[in-house]
């Protein structure tokens, strides 16, 4: 799109990011459309990657219908993940890094090899080495949690912190296995992975094809984060975080007070 600075935008999602302060939606403003938004996307974790931090994998969003209700958006959509992102599985986070912080349980995948060039995308799951739950925390850098599908691509999915629980052989299916998100021992979310575009492993093929549009191949040994299977939940100070998924195990952290 002609007329958007794309380094301009980014730089003023980095700057939210960086001091935890929410802006406004930037879409409507500055006229960002969704190809121009994975411009900004790049343009925003470019500037992580200038300051030190290594491109690790990529993570989907927008996977469920639940997660799609509750942001008001409707198009799969996909984000990069940074090496200082990973938080150890229960490990510290500090909520006031983050304007509003959330979290949600996942089903992580470790790439083996890449993809060969021109090989059929369902094929492309025989790339897996291992999968594992996880939780990922996302925070928007828009006011409310509130933005259009550019917003939110444009802030890199709203991509902020993740956890990987242990890694283990991929079982023979994974697209109804269930799955719980527990907080201070209590149950705030049930769910099944079936709600990740019906099957985990779907959101690998999604991820590969979108990616692609923008010409980011996955690479070797890198973490893919398929989507949520709930709705995500706020993080509190203090709280401690438990995804459990059916067959895979479980990933925690706890919130710092």
């Amino acid at each position: 799109m002609i007329g958007v600075d794309t380094l301009g935008v980014a730089a003023k999602l980095g700057e939210a990011a960086d001091t935890a302060t929410a802006i406004p939606q930037l879409a409507d403003e500055v006229g960002l459309d969704v190809p121009t938004a994975y411009g900004v996307q790049a343009a925003l974790v470019q500037r992580r990657l200038d300051r030190g931090e290594r491109l690790i994998g990529l993570k989907m969003g927008l996977t469920s219908r639940a997660k799609m209700a509750q942001v008001g958006v409707d198009e799969v959509i996909w984000g990069r993940l940074t090496d200082a992102m990973r938080v150890p599985d229960g490990g510290v986070v500090d909520p006031s890094a983050y304007i509003h912080p959330r979290v949600e349980p996942e089903v992580a995948f470790l790439l083996d090899r890449l993809p060969e060039p021109g090989e059929p995308v369902g094929d492309f799951a025989s790339a897996v080495r291992a999968v594992a739950p996880a939780i990922e925390l996302i925070d928007s850098r828009y006011a409310d949690f509130r933005f259009s599908l550019p917003d939110v691509i444009a802030d890199n999915t709203s991509a902020a912190a993740f956890v990987i629980g242990p890694w283990s052989p991929v079982p023979a299916g994974l697209d109804n296995l269930g799955v719980l998100l527990e907080v201070d021992g209590r149950v705030a979310q049930v769910g099944s992975t079936a709600a990740i575009l019906g099957d985990p492993r779907r959101a690998l093929d999604e991820g590969i094809r979108l990616a692609g549009r923008h010409g980011v191949r996955l690479e070797s040994g890198w973490v893919f984060l398929a989507g949520a299977a709930t709705a995500a939940v706020p993080l509190r100070p203090g709280a401690h975080v438990r995804a459990v998924v059916e067959k895979l195990g479980t990933a925690s952290l706890r919130a710092s007070e």
